[in-house]
Formats: C-alpha cells, sequence, structure tokens
C-alpha cells in the first residue's frame, strides 16, 4: 500500500475566483486594522493630492494608512521590509489589495504625509476611549533610549568639520579647473541663451519650487535667539545653572523649528557648523546675561553679591556633532555601552494604554516630566477623554522640583523617589520640605503599593515594544521624522490593545 500524504499540488487552479476575505480568519489583526481606519479621519492625508484627479494617480491613502499600521504593530517598520511582506505574506496582501507599492513610493509617503502619520496617536487613542480601554487615574512616566539611524563615527568636531568644508573647496576648485580651464565656469549653456528658453526654465523651477513650499512648508527661523532671562534666573543658581537653562531654551527652539535632515553631505557639514556655532553664542549670551544678573542682584540682608569669577569662553565652538543625524547625541544607557540615538519618552495607563509618545534629545530623564505629562493633557484633549490624572509616578530621574511644584499646583499628585533604589540615608545637603515628604511618603505602604503601578504599567510596555516587536532602531533622519515614527510605534500599540480587547470581547 503505497504512503498516504495530502498532495501539494502548486499547479492547482481556482474553479472560482478566490475572496480576500476568505484568506484569514475573522479574528485575525488585519480586520482590526481596516475597521479601525475606517473609523479615522483621514482628511490630512486626502487633502494633499490633486483635487482635479489630474496627474499620476497614487496608491489610496486609507491603504496606505493600514498598511503601515499593520507593518509596524507587527515590527516592520522598514520600507523594504514592507514592500517584500507585500509580495510575501497574505495579510499585507489582503491590506493592500494584491497590489505591490514599491519601498521608494512607501518612504515618500512617510516623507509626505509625516504630520498626519503622527497625528495617527490620537486618532487610535479616541477609538480606544470609545472602547472604555482609557482610564487615566494614574499615569506612569518613563523614558527609554533607542539607536538613531546614524553611527558613532560620524559624529565630528568644530574643527574636524571645518577642515571637512575646506577640503571640499579645494576638491571643487581642482574640478572647475579642470572642466573649464581658462574660462570663467558660469557662462550660460546654448539652450538658455535665447529668451524664450530661459523664460520657460524659470517658471518650470518656479513651479517645481512652489509644489515643493505646498507640501513641506519650512519653518520659520529665528536666527537670534533671545534667551528668556527670568528663565534663566529660575533655572539654577550659579553660572551652570544659567548656562544649562540657555540650552535648554536652544533645544527649546530648535525643535519648534525642526527640519527633514538634509541628503547632500555637504549641507549637512554646514548645518552641523552652524548648529556648534550657536551653541557657543547662546553660552556666551547666557553668560552675559548671568553676570549682569548677579551685578545687580541683592542678597536678603541688603547686600550686593561679590562680582563673579572671571569667565574666558572658548575661542572655537566645543562639543560634536553627528553628520548623518545632527539631532540625535550619544545617550547613555544603563548596563550597556552608549548608543547615538534619542530618549524616547511614554505616558502610559495602568491598562497599558500610551497617552503620550515624545522625543528628547538629551539623555538624562530630568527636566522631561512636565513636557511629559502636558503632551498626554494635550493628547488626551484630543482624544476626547475628559477624564482628569490624578497621579504621575515616575523614577528618580525625573526628580524636578520646580516642575514637580507645578503639576501639583495644578491638581495632580506626582509620587517620585527623591533617590536612587541604591540609597537608604538622605543626601547630604538634602532637608525637608519636599525631599522629606516624599521619603515619608514612599516608605509608608500605601505609597510603596501605588508606586509598584510602574513595574506592571510603562516597563513592560516598554519591553513589548523593544523586545517583543524589535523596535531598537529608528529608521529616519532628524528630530521631526523621528517624533512622527516614535508616536506610530505607540499608536501600533495601542492598536495591539485594541485588537486583544475586541478579541476576548466577541469570544464571551
Amino acid at each position: 500500500m503505497p504512503q498516504n500524504f495530502i498532495a501539494a499540488d502548486r499547479d492547482q487552479a481556482y474553479l472560482m475566483p478566490p475572496s480576500l476575505r476568505d484568506w484569514l480568519p475573522p479574528e485575525h489583526l488585519v480586520w482590526t486594522v481596516l475597521e479601525a481606519v475606517g473609523e479615522m479621519d483621514l482628511s490630512a492625508f486626502y487633502g494633499d493630492y490633486r483635487a482635479d484627479g489630474h496627474g499620476r494617480p497614487a496608491y489610496e491613502p486609507s491603504m496606505m494608512v493600514a498598511l503601515h499600521l499593520y507593518a509596524y504593530a507587527r515590527g516592520n517598520c522598514s520600507s523594504r521590509g514592507i514592500e517584500r511582506e507585500c509580495q510575501e505574506d497574505i495579510a499585507d496582501r489582503v491590506i493592500a489589495a494584491n497590489l505591490v507599492p514599491d519601498h521608494s513610493t512607501i518612504a515618500e509617503f512617510r516623507r509626505r504625509h509625516e504630520a498626519a502619520l503622527a497625528q495617527l496617536f490620537v486618532e487610535v487613542l479616541s477609538l480606544c476611549r470609545k472602547a472604555g480601554l482609557v482610564r487615566v487615574g494614574a499615569i506612569a512616566i518613563d523614558g527609554t533610549k533607542i539607536r538613531a539611524n546614524a553611527s558613532r563615527d560620524q559624529n565630528r568636531s568644530y574643527e574636524s568639520i571645518v577642515a571637512e568644508i575646506m577640503d571640499e573647496h579645494e576638491r571643487i576648485d581642482r574640478d572647475e579647473d579642470e572642466r573649464h580651464g581658462d574660462a570663467r565656469g558660469d557662462e550660460l549653456p546654448q539652450r538658455f541663451r535665447s529668451r524664450e528658453s530661459r523664460r520657460a526654465a524659470l517658471a518650470e523651477a518656479k513651479r517645481q519650487l512652489e509644489a515643493e513650499r505646498e507640501h513641506h512648508p519650512e519653518p520659520e527661523r529665528d536666527h537670534d535667539l533671545e534667551l528668556d532671562t527670568e528663565r534663566l534666573a529660575h533655572g539654577g543658581q550659579g553660572r551652570r545653572g544659567w548656562l544649562r537653562e540657555g540650552r535648554h531654551q536652544l533645544d527649546e527652539r530648535r525643535e519648534r523649528e525642526a527640519r527633514p535632515i538634509a541628503r547632500s553631505r555637504s549641507e549637512r557639514l554646514r548645518e552641523s557648523k552652524r548648529r556648534l556655532e550657536e551653541e557657543l553664542a547662546v553660552e556666551v549670551a547666557a553668560n552675559d546675561a548671568y553676570e549682569a544678573h548677579h551685578t545687580q542682584a541683592v542678597r536678603s540682608d541688603g547686600r550686593r553679591f561679590a562680582p563673579p569669577r572671571p569667565y574666558q569662553p572658548p575661542t572655537t565652538p566645543e562639543g560634536r556633532v553627528n553628520l548623518s543625524d545632527p539631532d540625535s547625541r550619544v545617550m547613555r544607557t544603563k548596563g550597556q555601552p552608549t548608543v547615538q540615538g534619542y530618549n524616547a519618552q511614554v505616558a502610559v495607563t495602568e491598562d497599558q494604554i500610551i497617552v503620550a509618545a515624545e522625543i528628547a534629545t538629551e539623555s538624562p530623564d530630568f527636566g522631561h516630566l512636565a513636557p511629559a505629562v502636558n503632551a498626554a493633557v494635550r493628547d488626551l484633549d484630543s482624544a476626547g477623554v475628559s477624564e482628569r490624572t490624578d497621579t504621575v509616578l515616575a523614577d528618580a530621574g525625573y526628580w524636578h522640583k520646580r516642575q514637580m511644584e507645578s503639576i501639583v499646583s495644578a491638581g495632580t499628585q506626582v509620587l517620585i523617589p527623591p533617590d536612587s533604589d541604591l540609597r537608604e540615608n538622605t543626601r547630604p545637603g538634602w532637608s525637608g520640605g519636599l525631599y522629606a515628604f516624599m521619603r515619608r511618603v514612599l516608605a509608608t505602604e500605601h505609597g510603596q503599593e501605588i508606586y509598584r503601578k510602574r513595574k506592571t504599567t510603562v516597563e513592560p510596555v516598554i519591553g513589548q515594544i523593544k523586545h517583543n516587536r524589535r523596535v531598537d532602531q529608528f529608521r529616519r533622519r532628524g528630530r521631526s521624522a523621528v517624533r512622527a515614527e516614535w508616536r506610530l510605534v505607540a499608536a501600533t500599540h495601542n492598536l495591539l490593545k485594541l485588537h486583544s480587547h475586541c478579541t476576548a470581547a466577541s469570544s464571551t
């Protein structure tokens, strides 16, 4: 008797045309993604295309959005990986209706709709609210370092950048000498020497520039940063505190004016040189403000302060800038080597729903408490969540007395240990006030019970994203692009929670 196997006949034709909806079970993630996209407001995507129907047809934005949500939910953040899955994976073929967008089209969709993709986080959060998944009594905040699309070997000092720019100038001069000889090299090409040809070329160039500005308007840039002296005075005691606050104000401006990273290395060299010069100028301005304030300030007993110590700024900018992604920084990580990356911040509810996802370029979490809380309030309002947070939890790295007091004054409790887990005694010179109060609260059983929620809320969420879904490196470059990518990652985390909720509800 011959062996008995189920035949795998790859030449078998379908008797009837197959239906895509028969390819996957009804509880598959794809159906949740498609239904969620159908409930979203995608007007920001559609409004970016011509309404008259002229031009080359584009892929349906709703399909491209669903394709990105499903891919990111499965940890596939590569445009080439998404293209490959559209050819090989049944679920992606269902989403794309057997269409196969190439990786260049997928990458351009991300670039073109960067802001709209970031806003999907609020759209998914709104769907979670409608499903009853958003309870914001207590939220936990934490940050994690994620590698940038850049190598640490591309970090350059000011002297190195200037030397490379000078080498580039010399190379250009040599190339022009070889190409043009004794000619100037700026003579008009033959095709532009008639008036009609010049007018036609200028009209076409103008049309292309206007189209580019329409899709990617360039933010206004304030080249001369005026420091807020009141914030400088409250930023910390001594010259060091003033300089730190000055750098913080510069970083805030860069966040507001974030622009795409230039593709040309020569442009990135000049941008990196400008950044380092700008940082030195801000340091000098902050020091001048400190010395002017110090000479005019009066002690509580009416006496004036002694003159500040002389300060000699460096003759050339210090520090380094990464030429691949100037917005990224060398980040310290717990128990691991440093990475070139970003500090990805999240705020998470007790049900592990992310209610805020932002990007920071400073390695320490110090100073990011209030921005994370404000981002959570903003996104919850945008998602239609009227419930207010009553408690904010964070680790000792977020201890920032002024920010904590500001949050408490707004009606939200803050629970942050003032010391690391390794410290049993109080810090030298620290006593009373908020420091002593927080140590007393965390010494109680009730305080410890509330604070332990961090370990079952925000920490597992970061683990799920980085390890289960393998999101350990950003694909795009620049603060604005990385923020959009991080918010898309957070949106798909919430979408997976929504899918689990819907699947569990349908099975009962």
